[in-house]
């Protein structure tokens, strides 16, 4: 299909994207957002997770001509008429609303939402046939009318934000036409005595972020004073287009005593744009209190910004290359003061000190002290930071000083400098290349050991063949090939000659029919071999046929046999019998439904593997609502979990402390809230037992009816399920402690959380480098999640993963197989560097720490698993010296979600199947096989089913899969796994070079890169040079549409009413000891105690939607970027 060309607008054309309200997928809407500014238009960009609010109130304040969404979470009928709504409320019905979200919106949807007055849903089909560049014209098109005209009444209201928005747009596009309510405008803002901040610095050096956290300081600073942003970003010269992209770094500004608007330069090589000085005025004249203008960041950035400010800010980085450099900055001579952003970098201390001087040699000041310069170091990235404190209160200061501005500050600043609070401390950056150098070097090693033994063998071959011979110097040639024997000798590891000199041993182990091995002191027996129909008996470990020492060392060193060292082929020498990698997945609706499908397709299986998808209101950490853009997404796409009672009731019927159960729980933002929703309903069920052994029902239930009395209890909702015995349900509304023996509780507590077993996936870097459900700021997150592995480590919980790392997402976004696996390595071992670094012993966490991978058909994935394995556990022995338990990489597996198409989706099953072959042989811990229709809705219960079946049938029925190395002694696996596990080690170097994980995240190398790859595949598909059956190729007679489902799953009305009800009384209920526990987890956070100790607390009587919002104000929210 040949690519339309773009569409030239008439008029200029703003335009607002963002992905909707807890939705993720933002990677899409970015590279829209990137062809409809190469169409020509001005484009301000808001990213992911925006309420309906946020992206109406921005298209209103900045004026725009129309709004452009994906929603890919559901609820998107709810979040899309609500928008229309609002928009027509606010006065504000001309601007036009476009959507897309893959095939989530169905084409019913779609005509209803058209229906009702969204300008245009687009559809996967119409992606196929306009293709992405025509879809942009059909968008830029409808929207290509003018703003900015007929400004006659806007004078009359400059307290309503529409007429300052319309005549900043009559300024800009028609200012002839509107010239006589200028000039009135420019009366009125002679008279104010408002004060212009001027802000400008170097491209990157963090305005938009300093001038956030400036905006936060203000608005705590003064409860009752009004503030303006105008934001200029250049244009570009080739297609007049502009990326307004300061709005996306903003937390602060949603705030309804802020105003925004973000302006286009229009012009070449300016920092400014020409309209500049009527926006001023408007805002002026409307006596805002203060009034911030950011310039653009063009190169070292001029001086013209002070023509329009009364007190300017210049904005560096350390980075500035040679003291020499600093005389060439025109604007060291005239701002009032400077910030050193970034103040983390190498070098900080001493760019702080010269441009202290320089400041000083500029202004003649050689008499006062140079420590007293208006220069301060910020790290605007990092929450409460001090440095930007002290900038906040000298710039409010120098603004009063020069205006008589009637801002008196009460703002309290301390002594303190900005520091970085490390994560991972910087002489500890270079950990990935340490690690590559370290597995390089055993690598060398067993290479090197292998010819030594090869060697030995030929010479211990020799000497036997000379001993059988006839020759008369035979004693002579034995001495002689002895003693290079002994010689050589030296040169193998001593510990090499025992695994060569038992390798005899092993085989006859794996021969008899029972094998014995020890877990954790408990000695297991397994039976070797199984009997097919033909009577033949199937080894379950095959060994190789070597004879040769050197093969076989190397063998051993390289990949050895299951279950032991470096565990290629995998961490256990057997799997456990009566226990299958499958697990059972579901998330929908209310808790009880979710609950009612983990039974139905957990029914009659030896082991629960339960693993549960929450919805995206759970996953940014908010309670249920009836506001429209939350409403419309409780429980769909996953299940609505919003306090302890509802995870109660999630897992109940299930015990949490057998060990044939295991609960994962994909989430990520919120985890740590979850995690002790799961834990506290884990440690109520053995309470429940507990009562129940001891005939406490009536005494107990005396107890509860005391604190419930005049209030109404929560309850399962609904029949019990077949194979739900109602443990979990006994203490709903009430936790242990409150009916139980303090020492009772704390011993069964203590018991319990040494039992659980799951993994809570909490893994917040894939987060910012992939699927964006960050809620927290970054630094934050990582400490809660070392907390809780404190936490895990103070309470011995040995079986259950503090996190799961994973790749799943990173691949979900784009990434090719060798990228997954290597962004999702660095990430594990930034873990271990973190861990470490706060004083943790690596054997303590090590085996905390688990994986989660996204399989796929490209070649790599066939040895994922094993590349995985064995680079970490080279590294956790080499490198940290780990003991074994350590060593063991855990890794789960998903099929890829990117290889579900919504055509022909009864062929997703062969690609789910061939997947889930790999994985399998590969030796998976354990799979979760997606369902076929996942790529068009929340599955069914069938195809859940038959996604189970898969692997079931490849577990049960296939006779090679009764073997559990299938891959060893192939060619092309060992060849891929050496290929694979090099490209990983040569990708940590890459990040390295870029300072580590955190370092290489700052430029968003992995988001970039990720991106490429994605578009690399798109580019592949959508030219048909990557076949893709029933996509691309071999297309049906109707030409292969996207499937339309024929059961949708969505939340029920009653549903999403019970989980708002239950809250609200949630809440009443508990309204003064709520405020008690979130007071005293604030102050754990703020005192550097543990947040999780707390938190398992608070998550006994606090909604999800508290606790977050408590942590946001000590922890920091987290800032969006591009």
């Amino acid at each position: 299909m040949q690519e339309s060309n773009p569409y030239q607008p008439k008029y200029k054309i703003r335009i607002v994207t963002a992905a909707s309200l807890f939705d993720g997928h933002d990677a899409a809407i970015n590279i829209m957002r990137r062809i409809i500014q190469a169409t020509g238009c001005e484009v301000i960009h808001l990213g992911h997770d925006r309420s309906v609010e946020e992206v109406v109130n921005c298209a209103i304040q900045e004026d725009v001509n129309a709004i452009a969404m994906t929603s890919y979470q559901g609820g998107h009928i709810e979040y899309l008429k609500y928008m229309y709504d609002l928009l027509q409320e606010k006065g504000s019905g001309h601007i036009r609303i476009f959507a897309g979200g893959g095939g989530t919106i169905l084409p019913e949807e779609i005509k209803e939402l058209q229906d009702y007055g969204i300008s245009r849903i687009y559809h996967p089909d119409d992606g196929r046939a306009m293709g992405l560049q025509g879809m942009i014209n059909d968008l830029v098109q409808k929207s290509d009318f003018p703003t900015g005209k007929d400004v006659q009444d806007c004078i009359n209201d400059l307290s309503n934000i529409q007429n300052i928005a319309r005549l900043i747009s009559a300024a800009e596009n028609f200012p002839k036409e509107s010239e006589k309510e200028l000039n009135a405008i420019k009366k009125l803002a002679d008279q104010s005595k408002t004060p212009v901040l001027g802000i400008t610095g170097t491209g990157g050096a963090g305005k938009s972020s300093l001038v956030d956290e400036l905006v936060r300081r203000f608005l705590i600073d003064f409860s009752d004073k009004r503030l303006a942003i105008i934001s200029v970003d250049p244009s570009k010269r080739k297609t007049g287009g502009a990326l307004l992209g300061d709005r996306i770094r903003m937390n602060a500004i949603k705030n309804e005593r802020v105003y925004m608007r973000s302006l286009a330069t229009r012009q070449a090589n300016l920092a400014l744009s020409a309209h500049v000085n009527k926006a001023l005025d408007i805002l002026k004249a409307a006596n805002y209190d203060l009034i911030i203008l950011e310039t653009s960041g063009i190169g070292q950035s001029d001086t013209e910004i002070l023509e329009h400010s009364d007190a300017s800010l210049y904005v560096m980085t350390p980075e500035y290359g040679a003291a020499t450099q600093l005389e060439k900055i025109d604007m060291l001579d005239f701002a009032d003061i400077i910030a050193i952003n970034k103040f983390d970098k190498r070098g900080s201390f001493d760019a702080l000190r010269d441009v202290k001087k320089q400041y000083q040699r500029n202004h003649n000041l050689f008499q006062a002290d140079v420590n007293q310069m208006p220069v301060f170091g910020t790290i605007a990235s990092q929450f409460n930071d001090p440095g930007a404190n002290s900038l906040y209160k000298a710039l409010i200061n120098k603004v009063v000083e020069k205006t008589g501005a009637s801002l008196d500050s009460s703002f309290e600043i301390s002594k303190e400098m900005s520091e970085k609070i490390f994560v991972i401390p910087p002489k500890r950056n270079r950990y990935l290349a340490e690690i590559a150098d370290t597995n390089r070097a055993y690598d060398a090693w067993a290479e090197q050991q292998k010819i030594v033994a090869q060697e030995l063998y030929v010479l211990n071959a020799s000497i036997q063949s000379v001993e059988q011979s006839k020759s008369k110097d035979k004693e002579q040639l034995k001495k002689q090939l002895k003693a290079i024997y002994n010689e050589r000798f030296l040169d193998l590891d001593p510990k090499n000659m025992l695994l060569i000199e038992g390798w005899n041993d092993i085989k006859q182990a794996y021969k008899k029919n029972k094998f014995i091995y020890k877990v954790r002191k408990k000695e297991i027996s397994i039976q070797t071999h199984t009997e097919s129909l033909s009577g033949s008996q199937i080894p379950k470990i095959s060994l190789p046929k070597y004879s040769s020492w050197g093969d076989l060392l190397h063998w051993q060193l390289q990949e050895n046999l299951p279950g032991h060292f470096p565990y290629t082929s995998g961490i256990f020498p057997f799997k456990r019998e009566g226990e299958d990698p499958t697990r059972m997945f579901a998330g929908e609706g209310g808790p009880e439904r979710t609950n009612k499908r983990f039974h139905y397709v957990s029914l009659g299986m030896p082991a629960k593997r339960l693993s549960t998808a929450f919805d995206s209101v759970t996953l940014y950490g908010n309670d249920p609502d009836y506001r429209p853009d939350i409403y419309g997404k409780i429980g769909n796409a996953g299940v609505s979990i919003c306090c302890l009672d509802d995870a109660k009731k999630l897992y109940s019927g299930f015990n949490l402390c057998s060990s044939s159960t295991s609960v994962s729980m994909t989430i990520n933002g919120p985890a740590p809230m979850l995690l002790a929703f799961f834990m506290n309903a884990a440690v109520d069920q053995q309470c429940e037992l507990y009562i129940k052994e001891n005939q406490l029902e009536k005494e107990v239930q005396k107890k509860i009816d005391i604190i419930y009395k005049g209030k109404e209890r929560p309850s399962y909702q609904g029949e019990l399920p077949e194979g739900n015995d109602g443990l979990g349900l006994m203490l709903l509304g009430v936790t242990g402690n409150q009916v139980l023996p303090t020492d009772v509780y704390n011993k069964i507590k203590c018991d319990t959380l040494k039992v659980v077993r799951g993994t809570v996936q909490a893994d917040i870097l894939k987060e910012d480098q992939a699927q964006n459900t960050c809620i927290f700021s970054t630094e934050f997150a990582l400490r809660m999640m070392g907390d809780v592995q404190q936490y895990f480590i103070d309470k011995e919980v040995r079986n259950f993963y503090s996190v799961s790392i994973s790749g799943y997402h990173i691949a979900e976004a784009g990434a090719n197989p060798i990228s997954q696996l290597a962004f999702t390595l660095a990430n594990g071992f930034t873990y271990v560097e973190y861990y470490l670094s706060r004083g943790m012993d690596i054997n303590k966490f090590g085996p905390n720490l688990s994986f989660f991978f996204s399989n796929g058909i490209d070649p790599e994935y066939a040895v994922i698993g094993r590349v995985a394995r064995r680079i970490w556990a080279k590294a956790m022995k080499q490198r940290y010296a780990a003991n074994e338990r350590a060593q063991m990489l855990k890794y789960h597996i998903q099929t890829s979600g990117r290889s579900l198409h919504a055509q022909e989706i009864d062929f997703n099953d062969i690609r789910t199947t061939l997947q889930a072959l790999y994985a399998i042989y590969d030796n998976c811990n354990s799979l979760h096989t997606n369902a076929y229709d996942e790529a068009i809705t929340t599955p069914t219960e069938d195809s859940v089913r038959r996604a189970m079946a898969i692997q079931l049938i490849i577990n049960k029925e296939l006779g090679l899969a009764k073997n559990e190395n299938p891959l060893q002694g192939s060619f092309i696996i060992e060849e891929l796994t050496d290929l694979v596990e090099e490209a990983v080690l040569l990708e940590f170097e890459r990040i390295t070079e870029r300072g580590g994980v955190l370092g290489a995240m700052e430029t968003m190398y992995q988001r970039s890169k990720i991106q490429e790859e994605s578009m690399h595949y798109e580019m592949l598909k959508h030219t048909g040079e990557f076949p893709i059956i029933g996509v691309n190729t071999f297309l049906n007679s109707k030409g292969s549409p996207t499937i339309i489902p024929s059961e949708v799953i969505r939340a029920t009305q009653e549903e999403k009413e019970y989980q708002i009800k239950m809250l609200q009384q949630l809440i009443v209920n508990n309204s003064s000891d709520s405020k008690n526990q979130i007071e005293s987890l604030k102050y754990s956070a703020l005192q550097n105690q543990n947040i999780f100790e707390a938190m398992m607390e608070a998550a006994k009587i606090c909604s999800l939607g508290q606790i977050t919002t408590a942590l946001f104000e000590v922890g920091g929210q987290y800032r969006r970027n591009m």
